[in-house]
């Protein structure tokens, strides 16, 4: 009985992705980042809507949530951007290199400025950052998420914009597991900024409402990545680590640290472990 139950499951799931990469081929890339990331953005949604049925989530969870969402960010750096950018890109030996070197560089330059000049604050509520503003903390805080969200969206779109421009490298399978895994760490992102805000007495449909809201900058990012992409072909490899450096900028920069404020940083490490295995295992079978 179970045998069966299980083969079941896999025969849906199977038929299920089959049905979804149907539909991503037969979309036009651009259109297709978009709604990729409109699926992103939905769990994120889902994981704010969590207020409206708890106050608070334990501590533990939630850093173990946030290390997973760190594991997500670091395999689909390497999985989905960094090893398709480098094989891409022409030539041997260290000028084969060369162009990842260099969009892993300006990713995390990119995101090191926005760090520094776009106001925003952590989970804890603890230290803002950025030049100094009057906005309300609760801003602040979907300000950082939203940080977050930038480098996911273009990320996606990049792939897609790959898929558009006929780059053999670039897959709509690939794009797909990479939007997937995406969402997935998506969903305690969302959990991230709406149960903070309801603990400091903020309504629930507000806390929900500022939780989804922080990544609605991805369908926008995705959408011009992949517009950039579809018109500058020669920049996919460059834009591939761009987005990757991204990434790993915030992984190391804000998603770690935050899991290393309480007690429960061994629960944190085993999320991390999970969430890059899940995206290694997306990436590997689906692309």
């Amino acid at each position: 009985m179970l045998k069966n139950s299980i083969k079941l499951f896999i025969f849906a799931k199977n038929n299920f992705l089959k049905t979804i990469l149907e539909f991503f081929r037969n979309t036009d890339p651009v259109l297709g980042a978009f709604y990729a990331t409109l699926f992103t953005w939905g769990l994120t949604a889902l994981g704010a809507s969590l207020v409206f049925f708890v106050k608070s989530m334990n501590r533990a969870l939630l850093d173990g949530l946030l290390g997973f969402t760190g594991g997500v960010m670091v395999a689909a750096s390497f999985w989905s951007l960094l090893a398709p950018g480098i094989e891409m890109s022409p030539g041997e030996g260290f000028f084969k290199v060369i162009p990842a070197a260099v969009g892993f560089g300006l990713g995390a330059l990119f995101i090191f400025s926005l760090d520094k000049i776009l106001p925003h604050i952590h989970i804890n509520f603890k230290e803002s950052e950025g030049i100094k503003t009057p906005w309300h903390r609760t801003t602040l805080l979907v300000l950082a998420i939203t940080l977050h969200n930038i480098p996911e969206g273009l990320a996606v779109g990049v792939l897609f914009g790959g898929v558009a421009a006929g780059i053999p490298e670039a897959s709509i399978s690939g794009a797909v597991a990479l939007a997937i895994g995406i969402g997935i760490q998506n969903f305690p992102e969302g959990i991230a900024v709406s149960m903070p805000m309801r603990r400091q007495g903020i309504s629930r449909f507000k806390s929900f409402w500022y939780g989804q809201l922080s990544a609605i900058v991805e369908p926008v990012a995705a959408v011009v990545g992949a517009l950039a992409v579809t018109f500058f072909t020669p920049i996919l490899p460059y834009a591939l680590a761009f987005a990757a450096g991204a990434m790993i900028f915030v992984v190391v920069e804000e998603v770690i640290p935050e899991t290393q404020q309480d007690r429960y940083t061994d629960i944190a490490t085993l999320g991390f472990i999970g969430g890059f295995i899940v995206m290694m295992t997306l990436d590997v079978a689906l692309g």
